[in-house]
């Protein structure tokens, strides 16, 4: 059976959906990812954070493929991408809880919500909160 990638709270030395990008690279070289994700591997939020870093995502699947921690992988990003400090993390991790609320991206929120019966609940105004209700963690 085929599952939804781990939450986008998920940190790898203080940064937030890192974790998950390398979750989906992995579940679906494995054919365990759910297939409403495949169309979305390396564009959207695997895209944003991949240019944020700096990398090339064709490349990082092929490091992840290798092996290695999350943390590991990070520190792959910092040296073949840019390294991050603390306030470019904390830039990150607030943009990503963010997306979606009164902005580019919230149309989008909208249309997921509908597709997955969810358009009654006003309280998901965020790209990530839909995750975690769309993907059964809320």
């Amino acid at each position: 059976m085929t599952q939804a990638p781990i939450t986008a709270y998920q940190e790898t030395k203080g940064m937030l959906y890192f974790a998950r990008m390398l979750d989906k690279i992995r579940k679906h070289t494995e054919d365990n990812l759910r297939e409403d994700f495949h169309g979305h591997l390396g564009v959207g939020l695997d895209g944003r954070c991949c240019s944020f870093l700096r990398i090339d995502y064709k490349k990082l699947i092929e490091e992840t493929l290798k092996g290695g921690s999350d943390e590991s992988l990070l520190e792959w990003c910092y040296k073949n991408g840019r390294e991050l400090d603390e306030n470019d993390i904390l830039i990150w991790n607030h943009f990503l809880t963010k997306l979606g609320w009164n902005d580019q991206v919230t149309e989008l929120v909208a249309e997921r919500k509908a597709e997955s019966g969810l358009s009654d609940r006003n309280d998901i105004v965020t790209m990530v909160e839909y995750f975690e209700y769309d993907e059964g963690r809320k």
